[in-house]
């Protein structure tokens, strides 16, 4: 895409997600700056713009085309930056049909699915080989999580109310790259190369399921740690935004996103 921003100019698209985006009434605002300007300036011009931003700033993480970046990270004209408030913590097409040969279901899920699902994806993923399938379902439940910075006098005026539904928002494309890169990190980690991980966007009413793993292995160790990984790593890195909604009003909860892998045991 061609830019129109002067020499000494770069334009570039802000995204903006969750609690951000409906404190600024938008899902992306385009920003001109100078050129030399990192992704730092471009949150300060878009706080001089929309000040209510101002107070989420500890809590933010920020995606550069698709990648979390620092925020001194320099930017290039036509960038894409995502603002990345607390995360809740593929496509969709394939028709279900059990495939021996796909190692990995990475998707985002608008349509309802149950606990029925474990067992098609198990039938989807596990070979001969496997003595081992772990499989792991997240549910909606009727009490509270923590707030998401911003958000505390939001939640509690709702304090002590029951939950109705949670609300999933996704950043989908970098979202899939995560799972992805998750699902790496999880073969190299432990071996375990047949993986899937599914997770509900939009509303998911009270005890509806809105995630489901299953890690299949020859050996039970492997694959117990495999689904603990992937559960962990999707809550804490990918971006995934939830809201818990109440009779009158909804709160956004979480925390902030994690840029990388956690350490594990053993590693230097």
């Amino acid at each position: 895409m061609t830019s129109t921003a002067g020499s000494d100019e770069l334009r570039i698209r802000v995204r903006l997600f969750a609690m951000q985006r409906e404190l600024v009434g938008a899902r992306e605002v385009t920003l001109e700056l100078s050129r030399g300007a990192r992704i730092e300036d471009a949150w300060l011009a878009l706080v001089e713009r929309y000040p209510a931003l101002a107070p989420g700033r500890a809590a933010l993480r920020f995606a550069r085309n698709g990648d979390y970046a620092a925020p001194a990270e320099a930017l290039s004209d036509g960038d894409d930056v995502a603002c990345i408030p607390p995360v809740s913590g593929g496509d969709a097409s394939d028709d279900g049909s059990p495939d021996p040969d796909r190692r990995r279901i990475l998707e985002l899920r608008e349509a309802r699915f149950d606990a029925s699902i474990l067992a098609q994806l198990a039938d989807r993923l596990s070979t001969e080989e496997d003595g081992a399938v772990v499989g792991f379902l997240g549910r909606t439940r009727v009490t509270a999580g923590t707030p998401a910075l911003g958000q505390e006098v939001e939640a509690a005026r709702h304090a002590g109310e029951r939950v109705l539904a949670l609300e999933y928002e996704a950043h989908e494309p970098m979202a899939l790259r995560m799972l992805e890169r998750i699902a790496d990190e999880i073969e190299t980690r432990y071996g375990v190369e047949r993986l899937a991980i599914v997770h509900r966007t939009g509303e998911v009413p009270l005890g509806e399921v809105s995630v489901a793993i299953v890690a299949a292995s020859p050996h039970r160790g492997a694959a117990f740690a495999a689904a603990a990984y992937a559960m962990d790593e999707t809550k804490a890195r990918v971006p995934i935004w939830k809201a818990e909604r109440f009779a009158d009003g909804r709160v956004w909860i979480g925390e902030p996103a994690r840029e990388g892998p956690r350490a594990v045991e053993g590693e230097q």
